[in-house]
């Protein structure tokens, strides 16, 4: 059935010719305002395409030739031309006398967030706190390989493990069950004996029995009643902090198999005055020594 259009009685304005229930509908033109926008838009949108790179094409960057990849590459120039005066006294400095000065500290302190944000944060948590599976929290004052300045930047720059650098971080705890050194009862012992340590075992039996293979196995590195040794890596067993779960599984998949968790030589990777400026900001997170 065609449709019929005519003029509304009340309003003067042709219909569309539709109608439902009695209703018609107007056909009401667009205001003249909303119009004129919307023709400023396109011709803005024209313009805009010919100045300035729209289409995915390589090479068609507008007849400005203005590229965004470019602009932030020289605001990131001209950033680094600012700072670089500081960055150069960070960088013939050390942790502990940027730490003494007041201005150098500050600014360390902030590029270290950003920094430790960029790279760290991943694994140790955005506030440094750390997490089960080997990711040491870094705002205690449980330190594996010492917590002073000096310390934590030989970390950061040296790395753990990874095979990155002449001075890093390297010991390596033996897999008493995979290589023979411990039978399965005698890891279940041991590691009830290291549960007893901090008033968690269940078996005394089986923790007298562990102390002796303690004693003959472990002491020298992890201490005769469980402090620990920085020296060589050796964590602390006679406190609640544990890297990879405190738990009886646990520990004796830890004394079975042994762990070697691995951070990479920042120094490899980052200018030294970003080395420097972490230093200060890991110190800063709350368990930092003198």
């Amino acid at each position: 059935m065609p449709t019929k259009i005519e003029k509304d009685s009340l309003t003067g304005t042709d219909t569309t010719g539709h109608e439902w229930d009695g209703l018609k509908e107007l056909n009401t033109p667009l205001p003249r305002w909303w119009l004129y926008t919307m023709y400023a838009c396109i011709a803005f949108a024209a313009v805009w395409v010919v100045l300035y790179p729209a289409f995915p094409f390589q090479g068609a960057t507008g007849v400005t030739g203005w590229i965004a990849r470019e602009a932030v590459v020289g605001d990131v120039r001209a950033a680094q031309s600012r700072m670089e005066p500081m960055l150069a006294r960070i960088r013939a400095s050390d942790p502990q006398a940027i730490a003494a000065d007041p201005e150098l500290r500050g600014f360390a302190v902030a590029g270290g967030r950003i920094a430790f944000a960029n790279n760290c944060a991943g694994c140790h948590g955005a506030g440094g706190q750390g997490a089960t599976g080997g990711f040491p929290s870094l705002a205690d004052d449980d330190w594996i390989w010492g917590g002073t300045y000096d310390a934590i930047r030989h970390t950061i720059a040296n790395g753990i493990r990874a095979g990155e650098s002449d001075d890093e971080r390297t010991s390596q705890m033996p897999r008493f069950l995979a290589d023979g050194v411990l039978t399965l009862p005698q890891v279940n012992d041991t590691a009830e004996f290291v549960l007893s340590l901090t008033n968690r075992s269940t078996d005394a039996a089986a923790a007298g029995r562990g102390a002796t293979l303690y004693a003959e196995n472990c002491a020298a590195c992890h201490g005769e009643r469980g402090e620990g040794n920085r020296d060589v890596g050796a964590p602390r067993l006679s406190d609640q902090i544990w890297l990879y779960g405190g738990d009886k599984p646990s520990i004796a998949r830890s004394i079975a198999y042994a762990r070697a968790g691995v951070m990479p030589a920042w120094g490899q990777r980052l200018d030294p005055a970003i080395v420097n400026m972490l230093a200060v900001y890991v110190h800063a997170l709350g368990g930092g020594e003198n």
